[in-house]
């Protein structure tokens, strides 16, 4: 199942977004409820969807868990028409390659890969994680997450040596906000497609339209986010203050201990499936539901 992303009419990337896990009260894999948010998604905002990011806890998953649910969201999206992404994220290469075999014997062929960040990899480490991903499965696509969890931010001089090596690198996600590096980035565009979250997605979408919406926070509304990813650029600065209310809402919330992704993320799934469970994967703390209720009074419908 070979999965690129698609342009809309307006010349966009469109929307990229995740399908997090849900764990029932005993810790285990809750398919039916994933299932629904997998058609709930494909249905309603995006069918180019992805699992294990950070915030899907690709981090935390066992090789047992790995293979049910990626082997589920594959039949989901099958089902739904939609496009899969799985996600990689492991200290031990050995641990990448056969994860990447694994969801190639499932039948898919687009990956999602961060960089190990047990040190921080330098020029020759970068270029063998590559080689020995991108290089050793070349019937394969991947996209690489940017993030600074992983120890070191990729710029456009390393993506232009190791897309230039690797044509099956195909996609970038990044989360930064930073004009300056938006515009870097950018200088790769339209050989590597970027994805980046609300606030450079504004700003990347004044360079160019060929970039794509990395959904984050306006996924809490998907007639705000298609408005968002459509709009012009004048009406897309105006919806920008409500995302900024949004994400001030979060740090707040996050204040009280809260520090891993997923933990925001379940509530932004819970507000598009109202029985979605809020668990992570112990030792991390999700939300609660309180903090879920706080979290409503954030959302842009919330102001009006």
């Amino acid at each position: 199942m070979t999965t690129t992303a698609v342009k809309n009419a307006d010349d966009t990337w469109g929307i990229l977004g995740t399908a997090v896990v849900p764990w029932n009260r005993d810790g285990e894999f809750d398919e039916g409820c994933f299932r629904q948010l997998v058609a709930t998604l494909a249905k309603g905002l995006t069918k180019q969807l992805y699992i294990f990011g950070t915030a899907g806890e690709g981090y935390a998953v066992s090789d047992q868990q790995y293979a049910r649910i990626s082997q589920t969201f594959l039949g989901a999206c099958r089902e739904h028409r939609a496009e899969p992404m799985i996600g990689i994220i492991s200290l031990s290469l050995p641990t990448i390659q056969g994860r990447i075999e694994q969801g190639r014997d499932l039948g898919c062929r687009t990956f999602q890969l961060s960089l190990p960040a047990w040190g921080v990899l330098n020029d020759v480490e970068l270029d063998r994680f590559f080689a020995e991903t991108c290089g050793r499965f070349p019937d394969c696509e991947f996209h690489h997450y940017n993030l600074r969890r992983s120890g070191r931010l990729l710029t456009s001089v390393e993506y232009r040596r190791v897309a230039d090596a690797h044509s099956n690198l195909v996609g970038v996600k990044a989360s930064t906000r930073d004009p300056a590096v938006v515009a870097d980035l950018l200088t790769m565009s339209p050989r590597l497609k970027f994805f980046f979250t609300e606030f450079g997605y504004e700003l990347a979408r004044r360079i160019t339209p060929q970039v794509g919406l990395l959904i984050s926070l306006a996924a809490v509304d998907f007639a705000f986010a298609r408005d968002f990813v459509s709009a012009d650029a004048f009406r897309r600065k105006q919806m920008l203050p409500a995302l900024e209310f949004l994400s001030g809402g979060i740090r707040e919330i996050a204040a009280g201990g809260m520090h891993i992704d997923g933990a925001f993320d379940k509530m932004i799934a819970r507000c598009a499936l109202p029985e979605f469970p809020l668990r992570l994967l112990p030792p991390y703390v999700g939300a609660t539901d309180a903090d879920y209720e706080k979290f409503r009074t954030f959302l842009p419908s919330a102001r009006g």
